[in-house]
Parts: C-alpha cells; structure tokens; sequence
C-alpha cells in the first residue's frame, strides 16, 4: 500500500455499534459492523480479512462494494461524502493462529475445554469486524455479544457489561479508543478483584484449571501499579476497571488492550509458594509495561506504526520505573542492566538493523516491526538516557502536559520530544533525533595522545559494516569535570592527562551508570588504570566493563584472548549483574570449543575454577541469609559448575532430583531446572524421558512446563531427540506459543542439532500455517543464528533462507541473520588457537 492509501483518509470513523454472535460448536462468527463517520471521498475503503460479507448499506440503503484482498479491504461507493451510517453484514471463521479471535485450549479434571479470546494488534481486529484498522481512526465503540454459552461461564470486554437481553451481553460505551485495542473474552473462568485508592476495579482472570493462589501475585502488582502510575502521569486511570487476563494460548507475551490486558499465562499466573525469585520480577514488569501502555500507547496512540517505539519504548523504561518505585529492593534496574541493555547493544551493532523509527506500510512489514532489542530495550535506554539527563520532575511535567494535549487522541515523536523538552529547558528533539533515525550506535574511544586525554566516536560495528559516518549527540556522564555533558562532535581534546588524573584521582571513565547508548574502548593506559581500581568500582560499573570488553572482542576491536585472563578478578562478587556479566562473557567463550573434543574439557576445567568458590559459598540449598543477589546467582554458578561436569555437583543433583522423585515439582523452582536436566543428562534413561514428557503435559504450571522443556531438550540420546522431534506438531502436547523454546533447546544441543535443522527445513510450511501470522515468527530464524558458527552450517543456512528472501516480513532478519552467522564463522577461524591458548595458561 501506498501511504496515501490510509483508510482514514478517505473516512473517519467516530462511532462503531458492533455485534457478534460467535459460535465455538461450529468455529463461525456473524455479525454486522455499523460505523458512524465521516466521509471525506464518495468511495471508501474499510478493513476486512478472511470474511464473507453479505450485505453493506449506507444510510438504510444498500451500496456496492468490491473487495481488494492486497490492501484488506473492501471498497464501497456511497455517492457522497459527509456524515454517514455504513452497516456491513458479515461471518468470519474462528481461527487457530492466535490472532483476531480464537479459542484457547486447556484441561480440567482430564476434560478438553476452551476460552474464547482475542489478539488484534497489529491488524488483526480487521478480522474480527470490518473497521478502519488504522491506529489514527480512534472511535468510540458499542459492543453487543452473544455466543453459546453455557450455565456459569463468563464474558469480559473493555468495558463493564451494562445488560443481558435474550442471551446477548452488551457493554458500556469505550473512551475513543483504536481499534487494535478492542478485546474481550469468555469461558468458564475465576477471578479475584479489588480496588486502587482512586477506586478503580483491578482483577486477574484466568481458567479454572489453576490454582486460586497463583492469581494473587500480579492482582497485587497490578494495582500498586496503577496506583504509582496515577501519581507519577498526574494523570487519572481513565476507565472504570483494570482487567488481566490470562489466555492458555497466546503468541505474545502480553498485549496491553485497553481496560482488558490479556497475558501468555506464564507471565501473569505465579505459585507464591515456589516460583524462582527472576520469574517473580519478569511477571511484575510485564504488569507494569501492559498497565503503562494504559496511558501511554492507549490513552495517548501512535499515529502510525512507524512509531511504535513511542508506545512500546516508554512502556518498556516505566515497567523498571513502576516496580523500582513499588519494590525498591527488587533490583528492577539491575535486570534492565543485565537483560535489555545487552541485548540492544549485540544486535544493534550488526549492519542492516532498523532504526527505532522506521517506515512501514505493508501489514508484514509492520509485524517484523516488532523487534525487542531495538524498539523495546534500545528504545527504552534512548529514554533513559532523557530521563537521566532532564531528570524526573521534567519528565512528569512533561508527560503530564503531553498527556493533556493528546489524550484520547494520536501523537508522534516530535511531539514527546516538545512537551519534555518545554519541561526540562533542553532542545530533547535535537539530541535525541541523531538515536531515533539511525541505525546503530556509537563506540568512544578514549586515549592518551602526546600526554593529552583524547576522545572519539564512530559507528561500531560486530562483523562487516558500511562506515556511512554516522554521529551522535552522546550524553557521556564521565567522572572527570572537565568532560562536557554531551559529545556531539566526531573528538574532543580534554587537555593534559596527567593533570585531569591528579586533580580527579581517580580513574577516568565515561557512561558512568550505563545508562547512554554506546560503549568505550579505553587505550591500555586508561584500562590498566581502571582494572587496577577495579574493586573500588560498583557493581554497575563492573558489569559495564566486562559488557563492553565482550563488544569490543565480538567487534575485532581487541582479541578475545586477551579478556580470558581478566575474568576470573569477577568471579567472587556477590552482585548478581557482574556474575550474569561474568558468564555471559565465558559463554561466548564456547564458541570456540568444538563438542566432546580436548579444548572443551580444557574450557569445563576453566568454568571449574570460575565458578568454584561461588559453588562452595551458596551452594544447592536456599538459605535463611541469603538477599536477592544469592538467590539470583546461585543457578547461574551451579549452572557453570555443572557445564564443568563438577562431580560434586553433578551427584548434588542428583541427590536433590532422588530426594524429590515422587514429587519433582516442589524441588526450589530456581535451580529446578538444573536438577532435571542434569539428571536427564547424567542418568537417563527412555523411563525418565517418558515420565517428565508426561509431567510435561498434565502440569498447568508454566514455570514447571518451561524447566521440563529445557530438561528434555537437553537429552543425548538420538532416539530420545527423535520422539521430541515427533511431539513439535502435536499441540496437545506442545502448544504452538511453546514450540520456539522446544526448537531452540534440541538446536542449541550439539546432539540434536542436526535433528532440528533437518525438521524446520522439511516443516517450514507447516511452521509458516500454524505460526505465520505471528509477530513472533521471524525469531525462529534469529534463533538459528544463534546457534549456527561453522562454515559448512553457514551454506546450509544461505541455501535454505535466501530464497525467501523477499518474503514480506522476513527480509530484514534473513539478511541481518546471514552476517551473524558469517561474523561468527571468521571470528572463530582467526581467533580460536589463541583463545584456547589463553584458557589453558588460565586453567594451569
């Protein structure tokens, strides 16, 4: 499509009556669509997809009308232009793709049962009603439900239910609102409700195959949430309830419809009783991004996709603002520090990744839109970095007067930017307009130059990339007075270096916090400096260096070999950011290893030693003393000692897995996963397989599912990755939302990679029918580069996905994910003997 092909342009919705009549025995939907609005052409499109539609009239009287499948849409010709009444009959099929609106399947008491849900973003409400399915075409909304419903089973929507006449559930007005936001659901459901101070209605719903408690955790978050969100926007909750809904099966992990969320169950439903401390926080950001999308994304919408970011950057920054304020001894930023951070920065810096705001008009193209690294944890620093810089009374003020001038209405960059930059006295747009539109980011390198301390920046790059002098206005919060607050020339001459360290004394050092988007590379003057103060440095500042030593070798910048020998200074810190840095660091260190050969042995005495002392201070066992860093750290240490093949370890394990045999699931849900995969590793057998296969299927627990998963993927018995092989199309056994993670665990098992390679080329087509419409989808293909590093996976890799190439959608990935995989294959080529030279000097 065109740009100038927007259905708004030619007609403005203000108000939609709309009924469906959904019946699940038959998986059909009829209903009509009548939408009051404005007309500004004779001839008219509205959005439909995948429908039949029996009659359209305008104003009373029946109009004509043809389809255009490329745009989704049918045209119609009214003969005039102005106010008008266009009514549109139609049926649609219930689908099973997890979007529009679609049955969601689950057990109880050995019973199949379903639960009618919804997913509409991006432009799947066109399959739901025939509407103006554009962000920009904001409309008030009646809707008018009947369905086959059984004694006892509930319907929810967006807003209160106001009557029930002859079986038909009618609903209150919405607030203008988008339609991508429009939800509902019904089934045989439980809930648990309460009230904020404001008197907003907070409940979670959920099937009644789980338990009562799990539903307790997020309805406390989601109302202290609202609650802080209410104080911190100076901007009340605008609708009369706060629904969270968890659906069994959902692409997503949650979707922020307004006055009705919806969540993949794992990421709303907890066991208060035995749920791993990091699955706890993961559950209370997702809250806190879903409820802050309530203002900012519903309240306040994009006016067009390509500025997504708008909506989902700000909600992924105040989910770590919401639970730091709400929990302050939680860590939130330490996660954010720990996951987002990094993952923006790798994927960032390979050639051909969008930028935060790009253009976008194909349907496909605006689902591929959806990249978590760049417009959600990269877009998210862009703001910290505001946030840091104007600070949070700017921020409020700011937010409060762009709330005030666009509520219920859309908005676009520029005009975020004005209000905080009114706010704060800073020209925001000019700063921030240098990360917004491009691609990338920088490294700075600061050096020693004829005594004087130097700095520079470039674009940098992991593996080929085309140097097209990109610059950036760099917030560079250094320690040393004499540094500006921004960089916004290529270098800078700070002057003598010698006097600046005597005066500051201490190390120099730039992006102090991390929260700016780039990193430094330091001559070895500054960085021997540094690491000789190492101790003396927080734990922020510790995982910043070892993140950006990572980058530096992952960009041929510095040799890996010469990280090797710095890492084991880290190895004994009890902060969980600097262990997570730590590992993260020693993993991309097995890359260099091949499976089952010396090197590997040499490389599991290395992560020995690693992790050694970490081992014997926490060990298997939660203990009375221990704070959040002990009980974030102590899997991924045990994980190390046990990848070491550690027989202390490994027969700890098994003692813990024979100690809790007959009930697997009460074993401490943060080293559970551990425990099961070990022993299917170490003490295997086809009994066991089957046993946890089982468990697998019966349990409605999704942190209990998620270990078994990584358990049974991790088997090296051939025969056993062929039954797994076997149950990827059975969904009673793995549902289409889980199949990615049951993939990616048999790939990234040396012994099942061939195994996975072979089934996703010979089933792509299945794969493209039962996930396609996913937004999701293209990360099938990222996973592989993960995963791919020689030079012969690499041909394959090209052999299948370059003739796909021009799929909408998968374009950008394919591309992006051949450099990956190619950037890999010659790092190892060139620096294999020397790093496995530097872990057998580490290990002697």
């Amino acid at each position: 499509m065109a740009k100038s092909t927007h259905f708004y342009e030619l007609f403005q919705p203000k108000h939609y009556d709309i009924y469906l009549d959904i019946n699940r025995e038959t998986k059909q939907i009829s209903g009509t669509s009548t939408i009051t609005g404005n007309a500004s052409e004779s001839k008219i499109a509205i959005h439909q997809k995948y429908m039949t539609i029996t009659a359209v009239k305008a104003d009373g009287q029946a109009v004509p009308f043809t389809f255009d499948d490329q745009s989704e849409g049918i045209h119609i010709d009214l003969n005039q232009t102005g106010e008008t009444t266009v009514a549109i009959d139609f049926t649609a099929p219930l689908t099973d793709s997890m979007m529009g609106i679609y049955p969601s399947y689950y057990e109880l008491n050995g019973e199949k049962k379903q639960i009618i849900g919804t997913q509409f973003e991006t432009t799947a409400a066109r399959q739901a009603f025939p509407c103006v399915d554009e962000p920009e075409a904001k409309a008030t909304f009646d809707l008018a439900i009947k369905f086959d419903e059984q004694p006892g089973e509930t319907i929810i929507s967006n807003m209160p239910e106001v009557k029930t006449e002859n079986g038909v559930h009618y609903f209150d007005t919405t607030v203008r609102m988008s339609s991508y936001l429009i939800a509902f659901a019904f089934g045989d459901m439980q809930s648990k409700l309460t009230t904020t101070k404001s008197g907003v209605q907070v409940g979670v719903f959920a099937t009644k195959a789980h338990q009562a408690k799990e539903l307790d955790f997020a309805l406390d978050i989601a109302k202290r949430s609202i609650e802080f969100y209410e104080d911190f926007y100076q901007t009340p909750y605008p609708l009369p309830h706060s629904w969270q809904m968890a659906l069994p099966d959902f692409s997503a992990g949650a979707m922020e419809n307004w006055g009705l969320v919806t969540y993949r169950e794992a990421y709303l439903l907890i066991d208060p009783d035995n749920t791993a401390f990091d699955l706890k926080l993961r559950v209370a950001t997702v809250v806190a991004h879903e409820l802050a999308h309530q203002w900012f994304g519903d309240l306040v919408t994009m006016k067009w996709w390509d500025d997504l970011w708008l909506n989902e950057s700000f909600a992924n920054m105040m989910e770590y603002v919401a639970i730091d304020a709400i929990e302050p001894t939680w860590g939130a930023w330490d996660a954010f520090q720990s996951g987002d951070v990094p993952m923006a920065l790798q994927r960032d810096a390979t050639d051909g990744v969008q930028s935060v705001h790009v253009q976008v008009e194909d349907p496909a193209e605006i689902d591929a839109l959806f990249d978590s690294a760049i417009v959600y944890a990269k877009g998210a620093r862009m703001l910290v970095m505001v946030r840091a810089l104007i600070g949070d009374d700017a921020l409020r003020a700011g937010l409060k007067a762009y709330f005030a001038a666009h509520k219920y209405g859309n908005a676009r960059g520029a005009d975020l930017w004005s209000a905080l930059g009114q706010a704060s006295g800073l020209d925001v747009g000019a700063i921030m307009n240098s990360w917004l539109e491009q691609p990338g980011y920088p490294v700075v390198t600061a050096k020693v130059v004829d005594g004087q301390l130097t700095i520079t920046q470039q674009q940098f790059f992991v593996g080929d990339g085309q140097d097209a002098g990109r610059q950036w206005q760099i917030p560079l919060n250094s320690n040393y007075d004499a540094v500006p607050t921004l960089l916004k020339d290529e270098s800078l001459n700070l002057g003598d270096y010698q006097t600046l360290r005597q005066t500051s004394g201490e190390p120099f050092r730039l992006n102090v916090g991390n929260n700016s988007h780039f990193i430094v590379q330091y001559d070895d003057t500054l960085l021997q400096d540094i690491l000789a103060n190492v101790n003396a440095l927080d734990e922020i500042s510790q995982l910043q260096l070892l993140q950006d030593l990572r980058l530096l070798a992952e960009g041929r910048r510095i040799s890996y070999a010469a990280v090797v020998p710095l890492l084991q200074q880290f190895a004994d810190s009890k902060y969980t950011v600097v262990t997570s840095a730590l590992y993260t660091v020693a993993g991309n260190l097995r890359k260099f290893v091949t499976p089952d050969s010396a090197e590997e042995e040499q490389m599991k005495a290395y992560y020995d030693q690693l992790s050694a002392q970490q081992v014997a201070r926490l060990g298997w066992t939660p203990r009375a003393s221990d704070d959040i860093d002990d009980e974030l750290s102590r899997p991924t240490v045990l994980s190390a000692a046990l990848f070491a093949h550690n027989t202390k370890a490994v027969a700890a394990a098994h003692d813990q897995f024979t100690a809790n045999a007959t009930d697997l699931a009460s074993l401490p849900a943060a080293t559970r996963p551990l425990i099961l995969a070990n022993e299917v590793k170490n003490y295997g057998s086809e009994t066991l397989f089957d046993q946890l296969l089982t468990a697998y299927r019966d349990s409605t627990d999704a942190s209990y599912k998620a270990d078994l998963c990584a358990a049974l993927t991790s088997t090296t018995d051939a025969a056993l990755i062929a039954k797994l092989i076997a149950v990827f199309e059975d969904a009673d056994t793995v549902k289409p939302q889980d199949l990615r993670a049951w993939f990616r665990g048999v790939l990234a098992n040396s012994k099942g990679e061939q195994a996975a390679w072979d089934w996703i080329r010979n089933d792509w087509q299945w794969l493209e029918d039962t996930v396609g419409g996913d937004m999701e989808f293209t990360t099938y293909i990222t996973v592989i580069s993960r995963v791919f590093r020689t030079p012969e996976r690499l041909a394959e890799f090209k052999a299948f996905f370059e003739p796909k190439i021009n799929t909408p959608g998968l374009t950008r990935e394919i591309t992006m994910d051949i450099k990956v995989i190619s950037t890999r294959v010659n790092l190892i080529k060139d620096e294999q003997t020397a790093v496995n030279a530097a872990i057998a000097d580490a290990v002697k």
